[in-house]
């Protein structure tokens, strides 16, 4: 019996010597690779249909997926940029899939990035790949001790379950010079966990809690008069605040901007984030308004749940190109449509960039006074320019006289008492 505790104890203190030479050598100030993934809408698209790709197989049903290696960079970076500011460099060769990536970590006294690559391949015609090389920074560990210590990690962290979750249904993964083929076999609940996961940022009883909340308003609004936004942020958030721990505000905060969202923007949420609908489904339903505009309260909204479901670059990137289309065939170019996707993007970043900022949104968002609090007016701003008129007053957006339109919104988006207080 001594001698099994002894090699217990021997075997989780090796585990803790070889986690902390993961931390030690894989975390630094230096990123191996340039973080801020900048995705068009068309990668966006791409990136949800290539990760709901499996969806289109019926339950109890096998099923077949090739992803070449564009398809699992994008993918990828999608997946990554969902929690930190991220990069994935992927490559088939050699009949291997290799991995490089860089996350930006939370403060701490460390490092700033977390540098790790690896290299997947089949061994021995197995239905399943291994890894055949890991490295943290510059520490190059030997394979099966690398898996055996993420084995580890994943088993006793919070990605056990999503790793059960995306693990489960496969059968084989074949990893050739161009494509990886995943055969899985998924049953009922295994798919609409799949779903939730990829598409959503709580638990179903969260879910439902700020759902119902959000029914409730609505229903006691007054018809003769318009919604604000604010009467939707404001109690949700407040509810948060009540909810909440230091731990979980981001995530509540998420699950209250994507309820709103859903409510606010309804068909878009649907095309753009692919969610499944959370929103009041019976009773009288009411347009959201900023200056008594339903615009700005669709593009601020938007704007805040992509920043906190993807990040603030594919925000900004969407913002800036569903402007350039409307200026071509559509209502036209308007900087008033970009502020609030500015102050949008701000609400978002802030309310999910750390546990501290989290608690604080929370907070100043269940105390504010009206939508002036969060959203500058925006309406002295020129809009309706279709392409020749946007051309002949700023040429393009990278022009002097755009960016300087575009720092005078960002100005006015500091100065708003909930950023200004940051």
């Amino acid at each position: 019996m001594k001698t099994l505790i002894g090699l217990l104890l021997y075997s989780f203190g090796a585990l803790l010597v070889l986690c902390a030479m993961l931390v030690f050598f894989g975390v630094g100030d230096k990123p191996e690779l340039a973080v801020g993934w900048s995705p068009t809408r068309d990668d966006l698209v791409r990136a949800k249909k290539i990760l709901h790709e499996g969806s289109k197989t019926k339950p109890d049903e096998i099923g077949i997926i090739e992803l070449t290696q564009a398809d699992l960079n994008l993918a990828g970076n999608y997946l990554l940029n969902r929690y930190s500011k991220s990069a994935a460099d992927l490559e088939f060769k050699n009949d291997e899939l290799r991995f490089k990536v860089t996350m930006t970590l939370p403060e701490n006294s460390l490092g700033k990035y977390l540098n790790i690559s690896f290299r997947l391949g089949n061994v021995k015609d197995s239905d399943l790949p291994v890894i055949t090389k890991f490295k943290a920074g510059k520490l190059l560990l030997p394979a099966k001790m690398a898996a055996f210590v993420i084995d580890t990690i994943i088993q006793h962290s919070s990605l056990n379950e999503y790793f059960i979750l995306a693990t489960r249904p496969i059968k084989a993964v074949k990893i050739d010079a161009q494509k990886i083929t995943i055969t899985y076999f998924p049953n009922k609940d295994t798919l609409i966990q799949a779903r939730n996961f990829l598409t959503h940022t709580g638990d179903n009883a969260t879910q439902n809690i700020y759902q119902q909340k959000l029914a409730d308003i609505v229903a006691k609004h007054d018809p003769e008069w318009r919604l604000s936004l604010a009467e939707l942020l404001r109690p949700l958030f407040e509810l948060a605040y009540q909810r909440s721990t230091l731990e979980t505000a981001i995530d509540e905060n998420r699950v209250v901007i994507s309820t709103i969202n859903d409510y606010v923007n309804k068909k878009e949420t649907k095309k753009l984030l692919a969610v499944p609908e959370t929103v009041p489904v019976s009773g009288q339903q009411y347009a959201a308004f900023l200056y008594k505009r339903i615009d700005l309260a669709q593009h601020f909204i938007g704007s805040a749940a992509l920043t906190a479901t993807v990040n603030k670059q594919a925000a900004q990137i969407a913002g800036e190109e569903k402007e350039l289309s409307d200026a071509n065939g559509g209502s036209g170019f308007s900087f008033i449509d970009l502020a609030a996707d500015k102050a949008g993007i701000r609400f978002g970043e802030m309310a999910t960039s750390s546990p501290e900022n989290a608690r604080k949104m929370q907070k100043a968002m269940s105390e504010i006074k009206d939508y002036s609090d969060f959203m500058p007016d925006p309406r002295d701003l020129p809009e309706h320019m279709n392409e020749a008129d946007f051309k002949r007053r700023f040429e393009s957006t990278n022009s002097p006289v755009y960016q300087e339109i575009s720092k005078q919104i960002d100005e006015r988006v500091s100065a708003t008492p909930i950023y200004s207080a940051e």
